[in-house]
């Protein structure tokens, strides 16, 4: 190793800090003016009725469809998710029946729209007038009326967690395996059972990745609840639907349903990211890595260290 002249890399970071880049220029002030020119659409146009959005943001049956739209969005993930996680497991599974009908289940029901599947479950009275429990070709145990079991809330359900468990179950496999064989192979070299050996190894490494989609999927699932306004289901459009087929204040209700989709998308997209940040410890990025600000005087190593003076590099 040689001796290098004092500064030579404080000087050639100092250079590349200072280094302007027109571009960057350009693009904040396009930025800038675009937001200009929103705020000032914003705040001068008289027919976005700012005064009704206030009156309705917090009107009860708005209040309530959009308790409604959580509702329906957390249950559709959960039960999603649930049945995600057999799917997923079963199109791991050796036994290739059970890994076609899994594979087969997912097909269909990413194919579909979930406007179709919706209004195909809204409906389902048309093919099942009855629906019954027993033994196939054989005793009823129990029966109902199509019309009073497939309701608006159990359609949606149905229709929703569907969709949902078809998604989750590919999120949840590409999680799966993006953990390395090595990992359950040292588990089992430790005596590892299967069980602890999938719940302390592999779930925790195939959460890294499962939970960023999966965040994101709920999110969809949360604007998608939206759809089930077509079947009557009083959720957060519908309600401010509802009003404005009244007021014919059509704009200003749907300023208001935004405010709330954005509002309520902003917190569960905040509790996603601690989620991520609780299972990434110790698997932080480099680019995440903070770079001191300030590189004192003397000699520095190519990745900008510091070397005291006196000392070769």
């Amino acid at each position: 190793m040689t001796d290098r002249p004092a500064g030579t890399w404080t000087d050639d970071v100092a250079r590349s800090r200072r280094r302007v880049r027109p571009w960057r220029v350009v693009a904040g002030a396009l930025l800038a003016l675009a937001a200009f020119l929103l705020g000032h659409f914003l705040v001068t146009n008289e027919r976005l009725e700012w005064d009704v959005v206030g009156d309705y943001l917090f009107d009860p049956s708005v209040l309530s469809g959009l308790g409604t739209t959580v509702w329906l969005a957390l249950a559709a993930t959960a039960i999603g998710a649930v049945v995600g996680a057999l799917l997923a497991a079963a199109q791991l599974s050796d036994f290739a029946p059970v890994r076609w009908a899994a594979t087969l289940y997912i097909g269909v029901f990413r194919g579909i729209p979930p406007l179709v599947q919706l209004i195909f479950w809204f409906n389902l009275a048309y093919l099942l007038p009855r629906i019954s429990l027993g033994v196939p070709f054989g005793p009823e145990f129990a029966s109902w009326d199509a019309n009073d079991v497939i309701t608006p809330v159990t359609a949606a359900v149905i229709g929703l967690s569907l969709v949902e468990s078809a998604y989750m179950a590919e999120i949840i496999r590409g999680g799966l395996l993006g953990v390395e064989q090595g990992q359950r192979d040292a588990a089992r070299a430790m005596g590892l059972t299967p069980a602890q050996t999938f719940f302390r190894v592999v779930l925790p490494q195939a959460m890294r990745v499962i939970i960023p989609p999966g965040g994101s999927q709920f999110i969809s699932v949360l604007k998608g609840t939206a759809l089930v306004s077509v079947i009557a289901m009083a959720d957060l459009l519908h309600s401010v639907q509802v009003i404005y087929n009244r007021t014919y204040e059509i704009v200003p209700l749907l300023i208001v349903a935004c405010l709330w989709y954005l509002a309520v998308v902003t917190l569960f997209t905040f509790g996603q990211r601690r989620l991520e940040r609780h299972f990434s410890r110790g698997h932080t990025p480099a680019a995440h890595v903070r770079r001191p600000k300030h590189i004192p005087d003397g000699k520095h190593t190519p990745d900008g260290k510091h070397i005291p003076d006196g000392a070769t590099a």
